[in-house]
């Protein structure tokens, strides 16, 4: 009976605050690029998630005609149709980011478990490419960054791989490196280390940018950036 209670006092609490959200309205010039649906605060109703190339320029100087920022809605399925929950864009890349921004694929977007997922890949160079995973969940009244992953391949000479579980505390830092031809020198040493490192605040997912955040790697004179 207690869990029967809390279920209808949860469920009436959100449909109160879905009440006074904005319906969604998506601006002209907006293009959707993908995605999701699923159950992202446990009140049993799946909400849905798109990502849109905006109709604002980027960069006034490189790819003038494709590169536009990008922004992430977290929608309410309500009564009275879709209506915006969150709405985000510090973190996503524009679209015209990278060495071949016309080759990159649409940003990846996951509902698993409650928790959000976006994964973005694109190439830095002919032979690098770079991808990250930024997993995020609704808890203490908004939705917070619990995962990063970041993989940073060269088509023959390295493969490095930077993982952090932020409810955990769990971190992978795995770094492969390879000659790229039969009597060529390995460029460095392989460097694995597993280790525990908890942060003093999970980070808003309104507050965060790839890149602004990093700790000490045990053992190395190098950083986890997140």
């Amino acid at each position: 009976m207690k869990k029967l209670f809390s279920f209808i006092t949860l469920s009436f609490i959100f449909t109160s605050y879905a009440q006074n959200l904005k319906p969604l309205s998506v601006p002209g010039g907006y293009k959707k690029i993908a995605e999701a649906k699923g159950d992202l605060d446990k009140d049993g109703k799946d909400e849905v998630v798109m990502v849109f190339n905006t109709n604002t320029r980027a960069s006034k100087e490189e790819y003038p005609e494709e590169d536009y920022k990008r922004v992430l809605y977290i929608l309410k399925n309500t009564d009275h149709g879709l209506k915006i929950w969150k709405e985000v864009s510090g973190f996503l890349f524009s679209s015209g980011i990278g060495f071949s921004p016309e080759y990159n694929d649409p940003p990846q977007i996951s509902i698993k478990n409650n928790a959000l997922a976006i994964r973005q890949e694109f190439d830095t160079s002919s032979r690098h490419t770079l991808a990250y995973k930024h997993t995020f969940r609704f808890q203490n009244g908004d939705f917070y960054l619990i995962g990063s992953q970041e993989n940073f391949d060269d088509t023959c000479e390295f493969n490095i791989l930077h993982e952090a579980n932020f409810s955990t505390g769990k971190v992978i830092v795995d770094e492969q490196y390879y000659p790229c031809f039969d009597g060529d020198k390995t460029p460095q040493e392989n460097f694995h280390k597993a280790f525990t490192h908890r942060l003093k605040t999970l980070i808003k997912m309104t507050d965060f940018k790839i890149g602004e955040h990093k700790f000490s790697i045990p053992g190395s004179k190098n950083h986890f950036t997140f």
